[in-house]
């Protein structure tokens, strides 16, 4: 699978340090691997829209926007049921340009900061007439549109730090984890997401090969078996204090078909669900 670098250079610059993109598609897109060189509002418009990250999973639709750090991500999108149709407004802008932010307006760091690669954020009057406003500002000339976009920017970021406080502006500057927490972090959040061994490499950003002995190492068992234990080991918390179904769980935890599962099941515990529970 390829991975898919946004903003594009045709679309902005690498000396940009603000950019701005109507993004629009008929066609969805399952888990695609995505490498954000910029940071970047993501303001849905129509369809839905998941991020998988060192963190986890984000899923959104259109009552919601993103805030997403720079750095790797699966991204999934999806067409309204309505137009079949995906659009958003891609709003970019680089750490330069959130640290003149915080110089301009001198705005003080938290007493903690809370690392977090995705911030998802309620639409509200205000920001649907800001997002509003982006539309119309995308039809402007490129000269106009570079001279208004940092007021802009401006204006979404000392909006969000009257509501929710500057730890997120200061979370977005700090760096990422180290390689082996790195890893952790990705292992730990997406251990019921049904991701490919390759997907998870990507996400920590190493090949597949670096992973599997970077895993073994932190592990000492395989991704495979550490990640059939987990799934079967949450599957048998759901069935006896969650009293879930066999039929209603399979898919939660990882498995294409109930009979996989139940074969799977079997042979961790020596019962079928439905005689474990």
């Amino acid at each position: 699978m390829k991975t898919i670098t946004i903003p594009d250079p045709s679309i902005l610059k690498d000396d940009a340090i603000i950019g701005l993109y109507d993004y629009r598609t008929r066609e969805s897109s399952n888990k695609q691997l995505i490498n954000l060189t910029k940071n970047t509002f993501s303001f849905l418009i129509e369809g839905k829209k998941e991020v998988i990250t060192e963190q986890g999973s984000i899923s959104i639709d259109n009552a919601k926007f993103l805030l997403m750090q720079s750095g790797r991500c699966l991204m999934t999108e999806k067409l309204s049921a309505t137009n079949r149709s995906y659009s958003s407004m891609l709003l970019f802008f680089s750490n330069e340009a959130m640290l003149q932010l915080i110089r301009k307006f001198d705005l003080s760091p938290p007493e903690k900061i809370h690392k977090q690669a995705v911030y998802s954020f309620s639409y509200d009057a205000f920001i649907r007439h800001y997002v509003q406003s982006l539309v119309e500002l995308s039809k402007l000339s490129s000269n106009s549109q570079r001279n208004l976009l940092a007021i802009k920017f401006e204006e979404i970021m000392l909006f969000l730090v009257e509501k929710r406080g500057s730890d997120f502006l200061y979370a977005m500057l700090s760096e990422r984890d180290e390689q082996s927490q790195k890893l952790i972090a990705v292992v730990e959040s997406n251990k019921y997401n049904r991701l490919s061994l390759k997907e998870l490499a990507f996400l920590t950003n190493m090949s597949v090969s670096s992973f599997k002995r970077a895993f073994v190492k932190q592990y000492a068992t395989s991704p495979i078996k550490w990640f059939q234990d987990q799934r079967l080991k949450y599957a048998a918390f759901l069935l006896k204090q969650e009293q879930k179904r066999a039929s209603d769980i399979y898919t939660t935890i990882g498995y294409e078909t109930l009979s996989s599962f139940v074969q799977a099941f079997k042979s961790k515990y020596g019962v079928t669900p439905k005689q474990y529970q």
